[in-house]
């Protein structure tokens, strides 16, 4: 795929959403945070479920520590994995007190250092919160990269370097949820919605379906 097709995918993808976020709900960087940690397999929406009740009860690392590690899988239980979860977000409730005043990092390294916290949720967090231009790589992102031809590569990383490298500038900000957002409503895993993807003329998939 050459640079001119890739600018004018992008170019279509913010004409039709030109301010792309994460579908996970959240106030603070903090929320963020736990949120994106908990959404590790699993969904957005049973994500939002369970930290709608618990962000009103406790939203800093002080209250989601005070509620201890039983109050805190009451309140996530719903998840999958949630004791794991439950576990690493109070360790990492901890470590921010301990060296970051309470607050949430700034930089992958940092951030990289949190218990549940691996490169994916790190860019999540750089590109979400603090508005880096990081491309933070999930199933969706790796599927969609590869099958329209925009990125190819064998595993996460691979894509994300690609990615880097050959979305233009002016849409590495919001690359990320574009593509997230295209890959789990219309390039589906499945059944790829291929004759009204808005970028069906472009996109490099072998067997896409065209527009009737």
């Amino acid at each position: 795929m050459n640079s001119a097709k890739r600018h004018e995918i992008f170019a279509r993808l913010q004409s039709a959403n030109p301010h792309p976020t994460t579908e996970l709900e959240y106030s603070t960087p903090f929320e963020l945070l736990v949120a994106v940690i908990l959404s590790a397999q699993a969904t957005d929406k049973g994500v939002n479920l369970a930290t709608r009740k618990l962000f009103s009860k406790a939203n800093t690392p002080e209250k989601i520590i005070a509620l201890g590690e039983a109050g805190l899988r009451d309140f996530i239980k719903s998840i999958g994995l949630f004791k794991t979860k439950a576990k690493n977000i109070l360790a990492t409730c901890q470590l921010l007190i301990q060296n970051h005043s309470g607050q949430v990092p700034r930089t992958r390294e940092q951030l990289e250092t949190l218990p549940g916290v691996g490169r994916k949720t790190a860019n999540v967090i750089l590109n979400t919160a603090f508005g880096e231009p990081t491309i933070a790589v999930d199933t969706h992102i790796f599927r969609v990269a590869n099958r329209t031809g925009i990125a190819s590569g064998k595993n996460v990383q691979e894509v994300e370097q690609k990615l880097l490298k050959v979305v233009p500038k002016e849409f590495h900000h919001d690359a990320h949820h574009w593509l997230i957002l295209h890959g789990r409503y219309v390039c589906k895993a499945r059944k790829p919605e291929c004759p009204t993807c808005i970028i069906n003329t472009l996109c490099e998939f072998k067997e896409k379906a065209l527009p009737a």
